[in-house]
């Protein structure tokens, strides 16, 4: 019988098999040889296996490396960052003997260290090869890098301006504080263009040094950060030095006032500088949301160093904002009737601050407005929340440190406004909330909290959802070349020589479920964009209020008489700055919903 039971044939009965067969014999011959050897390894490697054991192998040496590189990098961040913190909060306060010349001198180090690293880092990448193996295609999408550009740009801008109002008091203070802005200035340009190119490296050599300098870009940006966020809540929160009956000024008024050099012996040089303070202060806003977007850039790079990412884990998707209406329309409006209402506010605090019956209205409007926001945004994102319900789109099931540090910085970024919002509704029961004002502010509390919940649920839901894959509809185009009932093929290559072949039939015509299916899959897809437009533009207004100055929490008395101001104010100046990086990070976050979805 035939050893290739394919064929039916007697060719080992003859002597002489044929081809198949003696193929087959080949393959058997070959498997019971790998048999017996492997039979044979254990009884080989048994007197040599134990003394192996000592020797460390390649791989476990690499993994030590690993190691070794990761816990350094930690340590490094760790010392920074609270190092920085120590003299940020010693800077903060006129009793401790630590000066803002001290805190710029600090962070001029730390900026000029971190442009050398990542001068040396871009020279180093371009000039080895195989330096940069993969790329994580999730880290770093050009909005998330435009926006990072913008940022920088209206930094440098602020860095200017300082350097023109600085000038102006050289002749009797530190020249430090020219420097800061110029090395400032320096490092925003390097780190914009570093993070432009290379957000998305995973690299393969010199991990340790990588890890090690990504951490100290990282802890530099938030060593600035901190810089930022407490001169700009100092601005706003200055106790005042004056009688109770003493007329009060707003934050505002402290500020242009006596920010600077806080000495008023030292006049500025030119007429200009009253101009640079008031333009550089509309600014610090867009310095704060560039160091914390490198922050996150600088910690996916640091989280793929060495990563070893899938060619095909990227969904090339296409913006198209032609696709909504009513979402972007009802959101401008939002946003047009929040910027009108904002600025009434702005300028009738500064204007009635002495008349307390203006006051208060103008505290009612902002806080009606900011009522009608968050409630429609609720509203808005239940729909969301309830269209998920019937989407049976898949879970995401990789895993992606960019996905992972989104959720993170969400869900940390709200636990400020979470702290105001609960802080805010415990002064108001503690009252009884009495006053139309009070009411007010309660219901707003109550009203942000519900609508910080529902926003991070519909975030978090949308980022783990797959991507809605479009369906071309397939073209069936006829065969001329096909034999038809009663025609001559001489016949048909004639009409041939005149006509091409196109398309008679569409996907579409042919099967009607799929006409009946995709009408439900755009419904879906059109109402999910639409939520997603809406909210985006509400967090654009309700971080634009905060960012810009506004304060209800201190133009409104209550939650300072019931805590007393020191306690309030570090409240608000802990939870405002995660409030107002919650909302930006929200805009960046639904804008990668809308385009999943």
């Amino acid at each position: 019988m035939c050893l290739n039971t394919g064929y039916a044939c007697d060719c080992l009965a003859d002597g002489n098999p044929c081809e198949p067969c003696r193929m087959t014999v080949k393959d058997r011959e070959r498997e019971e040889a790998h048999l017996s050897n492997n039979i044979n390894v254990p009884s080989r490697s048994g007197n040599t296996c134990e003394p192996e054991l000592n020797i460390p192998s390649n791989g476990v040496l690499k993994e030590r490396g690993r190691h070794l590189g990761l816990m350094l990098s930690v340590i490094i961040c760790l010392n920074i960052l609270i190092l920085g913190c120590a003299l940020v909060s010693g800077s903060a306060y006129k009793d401790v003997n630590i000066s803002s010349s001290d805190l710029q001198m600090f962070l001029i180090v730390l900026l000029l260290l971190t442009s050398i690293w990542v001068v040396y880092y871009i020279a180093f990448t371009a000039r080895t090869e195989n330096a940069i193996a993969y790329k994580d295609c999730h880290a770093g999408p050009v909005w998330l890098r435009g926006g990072l550009v913008l940022f920088g740009l209206l930094t440098i801008i602020m860095d200017i301006f300082k350097i023109a109002s600085y000038v102006g008091y050289l002749h009797c203070d530190s020249a430090v504080k020219v420097a800061f802005p110029v090395v400032q200035f320096v490092f925003v340009l390097v780190q914009t263009y570093f993070l432009w190119i290379h957000a998305m490296d995973c690299v393969e050599l010199q991990r340790n040094i990588t890890r090690c300098g990504l951490m100290l870009t990282l802890s530099t940006n938030l060593v600035v950060w901190m810089a930022a966020v407490t001169e700009e809540s100092l601005h706003q929160t200055t106790v005042p030095e004056y009688p109770s009956n003493t007329t009060k000024l707003s934050g505002r008024n402290l500020y242009i006032n006596r920010a600077g050099y806080g000495d008023d012996t030292c006049k500025c040089s030119h007429t200009s500088c009253s101009l640079f303070k008031e333009a550089y202060y509309y600014l610090y806003p867009f310095n704060i949301e560039f160091s914390l977007f490198a922050s996150a850039m600088t910690y996916i790079m640091w989280k793929n160093v060495g990563r070893v990412t899938e060619e095909h884990g990227h969904h090339k998707i296409k913006f198209r904002p032609t696709e909504v209406f009513l979402g972007p329309l009802a959101g401008v409006l939002l946003v047009v009737a929040g910027l009108a209402t904002f600025i009434v506010y702005e300028m009738e605090i500064l204007k009635y601050n002495r008349d307390e019956d203006k006051k208060d209205k103008v505290v009612m409007i902002h806080f009606v407005m900011n009522i009608v926001i968050v409630t429609l945004m609720s509203v808005s994102t239940v729909i969301g929340c309830a269209i998920y319900q019937v989407d049976h789109r898949e879970h995401v099931s990789d895993k992606n440190p960019t996905r992972s540090l989104d959720v993170g910085l969400l869900v940390g970024a709200s636990l400020g406004q979470f702290i105001i919002s609960y802080f805010t509704i415990v002064a108001m029961a503690g009252t009884g909330a009495k006053g139309y004002l009070n009411g007010l502010n309660l219901a707003w509390a109550i009203l942000m909290v519900i609508q910080l919940g529902l926003q991070n649920y519909f975030i978090i839901e949308g980022l783990h959802r797959e991507p809605f894959h479009e369906v071309e509809p397939i073209s069936v185009l006829a065969n001329p070349y096909v034999l038809q009932p009663g025609k001559d093929m001489s016949i048909l290559e004639e009409s041939d020589m005149d006509t091409e072949p196109g398309p008679v039939l569409t996907a579409d015509s042919l099967h009607n479920h799929t006409v009946a299916h995709r009408p439900k899959l755009l419904w879906k897809r059109r109402v999910l964009k639409e939520v997603c437009a809406f909210l985006l533009l509400g967090n654009v207004i309700l971080w634009i209020m905060p960012a810009f100055g506004a304060r209800p929490q201190f133009d409104h008395t209550t939650e300072t008489e019931f805590y007393q101001f020191n306690m309030w104010a570090a409240v608000v100046n802990v939870g405002l700055p995660f409030g107002i990086f919650y909302r930006m990070h929200s805009v960046a976050s639904l804008f990668e919903v809308f385009l999943t979805s």
